[in-house]
Order: structure tokens, then sequence, then C-alpha cells
């Protein structure tokens, strides 16, 4: 089974919500998931990203293969956590 971290489509017509999810890649996008690892609200000004930190890492860790938006949207994550978001030393790229 190959994991995929990706993005969920939630929401009205022309306003979209993303949640980030760890699915099973035979599964469809808006389908079975495994866990919920964090949200994207692009309507927002600015966007807001949230992620449960330890389990995306524990999900990249076991070789989880994000999505080329997912892991766009880790990277931004990465460089300004939001207030009161911790990062784990050693886990910024």
């Amino acid at each position: 089974m190959a994991v995929h971290i990706r993005l969920q489509r939630f929401g009205a017509k022309k306003r979209p919500y993303y949640r980030i999810v760890a699915a099973d890649s035979r599964c469809k996008r808006d389908g079975k998931f495994l866990e919920q690892v964090g949200a994207y609200d692009p309507m927002k000004d600015p966007s807001s990203i949230s992620f449960k930190v330890d389990r995306l890492e524990y999900w990249l860790s076991v070789g989880a293969q994000p999505s080329d938006t997912a892991a766009s949207l880790i990277r931004r994550f990465r460089r300004e956590p939001p207030a009161g978001e911790q990062i784990p030393a050693g886990a910024a790229s």
C-alpha cells in the first residue's frame, strides 16, 4: 500500500476549503483516508495553513509521498509557522 499526503476538497462552489490527509494512493480524492494531518483555507487573507506537526512528521518518516501541492504547502508552513505552532528541531529543511 502506497500512502500519499494530499488535499481533499471541501466547501461550497467557488469557496474551496481543503483538508490535508494521509490516504492510500488507490482511494478517490475525496474518498476514504487514513488520517487528517492538516487544513488549508485559501479564501482567508492571508491564506491559512495548519498541520498536526507530529502526525505529519510520522507519515513522512514512514514513506508517505506528498503530492506537488501538499509538498508546496508543507514548505510554506515550515518557512513561516503560525504563532503557537512548533516545529521539532531538525525537522525544517
